[in-house]
């Protein structure tokens, strides 16, 4: 797991980035309020990444539960910073009314859109639910991560 938090680190910096290049182009985008909050999702997103990388280990859930937890992790960052770049490309409005500006896209521009920040507040919301969850107490974590037959075994060594 120790390559894990530091590859979440790592692509906490990646997405920094990012953001800071996005930062250096937004006056070049259709909607420069749009190409803002592009910037401050890359730099924000970097945050969160390596705050979970810095906690990784102490995060205790099954072995696929937590790869999942990974990749879900990484798609909700990266995909919100492109969704709110392609927004500030497309000058799209949607899901964004005030940082719109007044703006909007073709209406598949604005479908994309649309779907992609849906998908991120879905990814999100579930990595931040699951690294709770594998941040429970002790006990119940480990409970969790053991099979019945692990968990009677140990029962048995206690009594």
């Amino acid at each position: 797991m120790q390559t894990t938090n530091r590859q979440l680190m790592w692509h906490g910096m990646f997405l920094f980035l990012l953001g800071l290049i996005t930062g250096l182009v937004e006056q070049r985008f259709t909607n420069v309020r749009m190409g803002l909050a592009a910037h401050l999702e890359g730099v924000l997103n970097r945050i969160f990444l390596i705050a979970v990388g810095a906690i990784w280990t102490e995060v205790r859930l099954l072995q696929l539960v937590k790869a999942t937890t990974y990749w879900i992790t990484l798609y909700g960052t990266y995909v919100n910073w492109f969704t709110t770049t392609l927004a500030a490309i497309f000058g799209t409005a949607a899901d964004s009314p005030i940082s719109s500006a007044g703006h909007s896209g073709q209406p598949w521009q604005e479908t994309l859109v649309g779907a992609g920040f849906l998908s991120v507040s879905i990814a999100i919301i579930a990595a931040s639910v699951l690294v709770l969850w594998g941040l429970r107490s002790d006990r119940s974590s480990k409970q969790a991560l053991w099979s019945e037959t692990d968990y009677a075994k140990e029962s048995a060594r206690r009594e």
